[in-house]
């Protein structure tokens, strides 16, 4: 199956592709093929998130963007596997990450076909505020289809004991929490990805709050309950 092929049949055949990680079917040639096209849809939509302050700031969202959930899956990988050997399932490492790439293709995706939604409103509304809620209701929305897609997958290819089977669908409701804070860690430890159009420009923000205290403060700031100078 060429490149192209695979990520139509990602999105159009999801079962057709479940069935070759199960049967580990070129999963290297897979892999890489998700890495590429996953990083390149991941870069575009990184560029339109910094596109509300400066070209570098472009340049800088589209290479972090990847970045980011490379860390993700190489971080939260090795915990997905082990959940899932220790109640029976005979799948590899390999054949986890492949799934977990696929989930990722499929974000990259969801992503990337909401791009020029997020243009039109970048383009009509001056809110700072606005647009970075924007942008995290729009990964919801997308993170939502990848771990759906990831979740069928797992019940498509998991093998081992019959009695494991619930076990490790719990556990993959688990693992998915897990992925999401360490998810929402990097990505406030990689900020900013939406630049303010008051602050100068800066690669990396000093460490310090935390992701969820700041889209609180976002959303404090949006609906007019309070002001941070």
């Amino acid at each position: 199956m060429n490149n192209l092929a695979l990520i139509e049949t990602i999105l159009r055949d999801r079962q057709a592709v479940f069935a070759e990680i199960r049967r580990s079917a070129n999963l290297r040639g897979s892999i890489r093929t998700m890495l590429l096209f996953s990083a390149g849809f991941l870069a575009l939509y990184g560029g339109v998130m910094g596109s509300t302050h400066s070209v570098l700031q472009v340049l800088a969202s589209a290479l972090k963007l990847p970045l980011l959930f490379l860390v993700t899956l190489v971080v939260c990988a090795p915990a997905l596997y082990f959940f899932n050997l220790i109640f029976g399932s005979n799948q590899s490492l390999s054949q986890n990450i492949a799934l977990m790439l696929t989930a990722i293709t499929i974000t990259s995706v969801v992503l990337l076909s909401l791009a020029p939604i997020v243009l039109f409103f970048l383009l009509t509304s001056s809110s700072y505020q606005f647009f970075k809620l924007l942008n995290v209701g729009v990964f919801t929305v997308a993170g939502f289809v990848g771990v759906s897609y990831l979740s069928q997958g797992m019940r498509a290819i998991s093998g081992g004991r019959a009695d494991g089977v619930q076990a490790r669908a719990n556990l993959v409701r688990l693992w998915i929490l897990i992925y999401a804070f360490v998810g929402s860690q990097a990505a406030w430890t990689l900020r900013p990805f939406v630049g303010a159009p008051s602050m100068k420009f800066e690669f990396l923000r000093p460490l310090g709050g935390n992701f969820y205290a700041n889209i609180f403060v976002s959303l404090g700031e949006l609906f007019g309950f309070f002001t941070v100078r």
